[in-house]
């Protein structure tokens, strides 16, 4: 199974000729060229284009805050390959259950979307968490990853998770280390024997961008999963980039054994 992480970059944010009607084309084309089994998306606010783009696969998405409209956090599945068996999602706040809320200085309502599938072939079930944390508060994130590793521990150690998303860090921040503490084992750092690449927000500047902050795209797994490989995607066409961050991908194999975490 190839599975993509993409923050998408909303409409509407004042990009100029980033905007999302000139990237829109090349965005739909660098995820096509993936061949991606599962997609999930963050600041999803391209639903319709990106449904019109992927009409082979089934979607799962929450809304942010009551009586919204956007699908922020999204998952797509390939219809001819995985039955849904549930879906489901929290609010990463206090009250999790409460529909748009937020706690500890969160700057943004911030959700996780999970969807459960079965592999069409193998029959092997496997789960989906997506989310993406707050970009401002460090106390906000350190909570929102323990809400995340508590609600992954209801599962029994052996069945197969992936968690997927934006961190808005990089694996110096604690708020990784949560999550590792929790379980949850980073397939770039197993595949490449290193958790940080460098960058993968790029403020549309891709190689050009200065920052001390590494990787903050993330797709970690829990349970019997092997990780076959896992990449940064920095395709450009003409100085273009699809998004303001890179997307990750990782190959997968459901109902495998891991192996050991990487140093």
């Amino acid at each position: 199974m190839k599975i993509l992480t993409c923050n998408l970059r909303g409409y509407g944010k004042g990009d100029g000729h980033n905007a999302w009607i000139h990237r829109k084309e090349l965005c739909i084309d660098v995820i096509k060229s993936e061949r991606p089994d599962v997609i999930s998306f963050q600041e999803m606010e391209q639903f319709a284009d990106l449904t019109s783009a992927f009409p082979e696969y089934d979607t799962y998405a929450m809304v942010d805050e009551p009586c919204g409209r956007r699908q922020m956090n999204c998952i797509f599945y390939r219809r001819d390959g995985y039955a849904r068996i549930s879906a489901g999602g929290y609010w990463l706040s206090q009250t999790p259950h409460v529909a748009g809320s937020k706690s500890w200085d969160s700057a943004c309502v911030r959700l996780v979307n999970w969807i459960r599938l079965e592999d069409s072939t193998t029959k092997k079930e496997f789960r989906i968490v997506n989310t993406h944390l707050d970009h401002v508060s460090q106390p906000a994130r350190e909570k929102q990853a323990e809400l995340i590793v508590a609600d992954s521990c209801a599962y029994p150690s052996a069945y197969p998770q992936v968690l997927t998303g934006d961190m808005n860090c990089d694996s110096t921040n604690k708020t990784i280390a949560i999550l590792k503490a929790g379980g949850w084992i980073d397939t770039y750092g197993t595949a490449h024997g290193t958790e940080n690449p460098g960058h993968t927000y790029h403020a549309f500047l891709g190689p050009e961008y200065n920052s001390s902050i590494g990787k903050m795209d993330w797709i970690f797994t829990r349970g019997e999963i092997l990780v076959n490989n896992a990449k940064v995607i920095t395709h450009a066409t003409n100085g273009r980039f699809p998004s303001d961050h890179y997307f990750i991908s990782a190959t997968l194999i459901i109902g495998t054994l891991p192996q050991k975490r990487a140093k």
